[in-house]
């Protein structure tokens, strides 16, 4: 099994990231913040306004290790990395696969499969956790309404359909989702479905900033087994757009985001004046509390689970990893089909 290595966040305003030998160091006003050996390091990613040294950036490149640029919100801006290393008759199947319509299709309902599969357990064990009986019902009723979508979504004749049913789903689920959070934190933490780009309230907020450190770790997974992490099948190519890595991060973001926002919001670790609303309407995480999500967000990725697949424990953050090296299994012809990642 591969060890999980660490992705660091730089996050601190006009931080100073810099090579020292073997290590990276962070100052901040001239002050060392942080230095860490660079073989411990598997990504570095940078929010806002950091200062990074070419000698730095060279040194990262050399040794395979990406550099991602967000902006302060989280949004991705740039990627530096070194020479593709990825097989290229795997990226070259990889694309054929994706002018297959039947692969496609195929690949992209196992993919909402997951998805809807994970968001049901989510909702189906708040249910069973809630004293509320109208939080019960609620809860119930969604789950079931996503058993349905899940039955439509296998017969989905194409893939304008499969995201129909992907769409309806997603409003009805995120319509549910704040029944999971305490009584007293909903009115704070309201969500009027899902908003983005920007985010209008503060759950959405939360969501997004997981969901951007998500994404970069289902893309970093691709790259790592050789796939294209522009190509999917379920979301369409577009330029400048991770198509696969949406594809990836799907049946992940219940699992990985969704459960630890409610968790970070009703352990009372994000509250309500965490948050900035600017001009507009547009929320976001302050920065403080922004480092205090990925602290949580990594001790998330450490924790181990039993995978149902292999039947061993893994870390939680090799399931990306892993699940990539399924999608690559499946292309190659080596599986019959692919196979979601699924909570119990």
């Amino acid at each position: 099994m591969q060890t999980l290595l660490n992705t660091l966040y730089v996050m601190t305003p006009n931080a100073y990231v810099h090579l020292e030998n073997d290590t990276l160091r962070v100052d901040v006003e001239r002050e060392k913040k942080l230095q860490v050996p660079l073989h411990h390091l598997g990504a570095v990613v940078c929010f806002g306004n950091i200062m990074i040294t070419p000698a730095l950036m060279h040194r990262l490149a050399d040794e395979g290790k990406s550099l991602v640029l967000l902006d302060g919100n989280g949004r991705f801006k740039a990627r530096l990395e070194g020479p593709v290393s990825g097989n290229v008759l795997l990226r070259q199947a990889q694309h054929r696969k994706s002018a297959d319509e039947p692969f496609a299709l195929q690949t992209a309902r196992a993919v909402i499969a997951g998805k809807l599969r994970n968001c049901r357990q989510v909702l189906l064990r708040g249910a069973r956790e809630s004293n509320e009986a109208e939080a019960q019902d609620r809860l119930g009723k969604v789950a079931d309404e996503l058993a349905n979508a899940l039955r439509r979504a296998e017969v989905a004749a194409d893939l304008d359909a499969l995201r129909g049913v992907e769409g309806d789903a997603a409003k009805r689920y995120f319509a549910a989702l704040p029944m999971l959070l305490r009584v007293d934190r909903r009115d704070a933490f309201h969500m009027d479905g899902r908003t983005r780009r920007p985010p209008l309230d503060r759950f959405n907020a939360l969501l997004s900033f997981l969901y951007s450190m998500l994404m970069n770790d289902c893309r970093s997974a691709l790259e790592a087994v050789g796939l294209d992490p522009q190509v999917g099948f379920l979301h369409a190519l577009r330029p400048g757009r991770a198509a696969a890595a949406l594809d990836l991060m799907e049946e992940f973001r219940p699992v990985l985001a969704d459960r630890l926002a409610l968790t970070l919001v009703n352990r009372r670790q994000v509250g309500e004046d965490d948050f900035v609303v600017r001009p507009g309407g547009a929320v976001s995480l302050k920065d403080d509390v922004r480092r205090a999500v990925v602290v949580s967000y990594q001790e998330r990725k450490h924790e181990s689970l039993t995978h149902p697949l292999l039947e061993r424990n893994v870390e939680v953050g090799l399931l990306p990893l892993l699940q990539a090296r399924f999608m690559a299994r499946t292309i190659r012809g080596e599986m019959e089909g692919y196979l979601p990642f699924l909570i119990r």
